[in-house]
């Protein structure tokens, strides 16, 4: 199965970076608008809670980098235009206390460890994260844009039976909204949601993989560990930056 084993992710949420002291904490948040607050006193409580579920097999992989990717954060730029004010208080606050870096470098590692590694798949999944890759040469032929893109991926979940409750277009993407009636296969053997998302889903990896060819992101279905229904996203590839992912000494370089 797709994703790292229970042991090395626990002791990589182990290295969470300790929180300095109380006034430190404040000075830190002062700056970075309560990220770091909500990031030591929320985000990661929740994170130890599902690695330990996923060590005791009652969480899927897709579970745990949900979560990782919803991590508070800090935005540095507005789509690929820098916010100079916000970037300054980064820097500030990488200055003054180290564990803003550290968590940076953290959080590379664990999304990193936690987001589909091609040479972690097995066979099988190889198999069908490539079908994927081939049949999107042939879906999305010609789709030069995230609507255009969207609209020929809804054909494909339908095609399998998935059904489209709702959709959605806006200045963050194209989204759906959908049901897949595969979340209870082997459920008693493998859990919900198995068949979905930790075989399925790499297909939807090969369509991935080719978007991002061409700079289109497709952020495949999500939010299904609350729900029978799941979203996927397509936006344009952007520049965004963001802390804990963009650590302060990047945000200086480019100064």
């Amino acid at each position: 199965m797709a994703g790292p084993t229970p042991e090395r992710l626990l002791r990589t949420v182990e290295r969470f970076p300790t929180p300095p002291e109380a006034d430190r904490v404040a000075e830190v948040d002062d700056l970075l608008g309560g990220t770091y607050s909500r990031m030591t006193e929320s985000w990661y409580p929740e994170l130890q809670r599902r690695a330990e579920a996923y060590a005791a097999g009652d969480c899927l992989r897709e579970e745990v980098l949900e979560h990782v990717e919803a991590v508070p954060s800090f935005r540095l730029t507005d789509g690929a235009a820098p916010l100079p004010d916000r970037r300054e208080a980064l820097v500030t606050a990488g200055a003054s206390v180290t564990e803003i870096a550290a968590v940076s470098e953290w959080y590379h590692q664990l999304r990193g460890l936690v987001s589909d590694n091609p040479a972690e798949l097995s066979l099988l999944e190889r198999v069908l994260h490539d079908f994927g890759y081939a049949v999107a040469h042939v879906l999305f032929i010609g789709a030069s844009s995230p609507a255009q893109v969207v609209r020929r991926l809804r054909l494909a979940y339908q095609s399998v039976g998935v059904r489209i409750d709702e959709t959605d277009s806006g200045d963050s993407g194209e989204r759906t909204t959908f049901t897949c009636p595969y979340r209870n296969v082997a459920a008693g053997r493998y859990g919900n949601r198995w068949a979905c998302h930790e075989k399925l889903d790499r297909v939807d990896d090969g369509y991935v993989t080719y978007l991002a060819e061409r700079g289109i992101d497709y952020q495949r279905p999500r939010a299904c560990a609350r729900s029978p229904q799941c979203y996927s996203t397509v936006t344009w590839n952007n520049a965004d930056q963001w802390w804990p992912k963009t650590p302060p000494g990047a945000v200086a370089k480019s100064e």
